[in-house]
């Protein structure tokens, strides 16, 4: 892993759903007789969002958007989710990802919490690479460790990356809740001085990384949705660049200044 590699994360395919439009597919998905995924019954869906009034001023949705998002869903709900059940009886599962300053204090947290292990089946986590410093979605925790300093590391496999391609990342600095596609409706929320995910588009490779916002053009919203323009700066490499909200993910923890 030595060259800069694409994040794999299909709903940023799109990020414009309602709340209420959200709704009806998680229900479509559980309930639905028709095969969710087939071109017609997909095709259906977005005609009822796009007309519906809800929708005015906003993207008409595309029958396709509407298939990847029941495809990632799907996906999402079939992936093996971290699981600290089978960790050796010699070592100390990490609850969620806090820091741990000793390796006495992995249990000790756990008795803190009514001797009870998280359940992180319904979390989702992104981890940041050491090797191009920036930030992938972790497909599952492999195992862990404490470092003499009484830090603790964990070895990640990242979402569509193989084993050759897992890393140990500090769980302090390194691991975190995954970050949100920010919605054309919640450009309102983004203020200066925000810290936020970046996804930086070149010509070989499109991948993200931390920013912080220096400066807002508020515009008016048409048919596409937000056309204001934030210029962030990479906390990387301090290069500032001109973004649309569509490149810009909410970090979970993370409130405006």
């Amino acid at each position: 892993m030595d060259r800069l590699r694409p994040r794999q994360r299909e709903r940023l395919v799109f990020s414009g759903f309602t709340k209420a439009e959200i709704e009806k597919m998680e229900k479509l998905l559980v309930e639905s007789t028709e095969p969710i995924q087939s071109k017609e019954f997909c095709q259906k869906i977005a005609r009822s969002f796009s007309a519906s009034s809800a929708r005015a001023g906003k993207p008409i949705v595309k029958w396709t958007e509407v298939q990847s998002w029941f495809a990632a869903r799907q996906k999402e709900s079939t992936s093996k989710a971290p699981s600290f059940t089978d960790t050796p009886k010699d070592q100390s599962p990490i609850p969620e990802t806090c820091p741990l300053h000793n390796g006495h204090q992995g249990s000790q947290s756990l008795r803190g919490m009514g001797g009870k292990i998280p359940d992180l089946s319904e979390l989702k986590f992104e981890a940041k690479s050491s090797k191009d410093g920036a930030w992938y979605d972790v497909d599952m925790f492999l195992t862990h460790r404490f470092l003499s300093s009484g830090e603790a590391e964990v070895r990640v496999r990242f979402v569509g990356f193989g084993a050759e391609d897992d890393e140990w990342v500090n769980v302090k600095k390194a691991v975190r809740e995954r970050s949100i596609p920010f919605e054309h409706s919640e450009c309102n929320k983004v203020t200066i001085g925000d810290l936020v995910l970046c996804l930086q588009e070149r010509r070989d490779q499109s991948i993200y990384y931390d920013a912080h916002v220096v400066k807002i053009e508020r515009k008016m919203h048409d048919i596409r949705g937000c056309r204001c323009l934030f210029l962030i700066r990479y906390n990387h490499d301090n290069s500032e660049e001109r973004v649309r909200l569509r490149r810009l993910c909410h970090i979970p923890g993370q409130q405006s200044r």
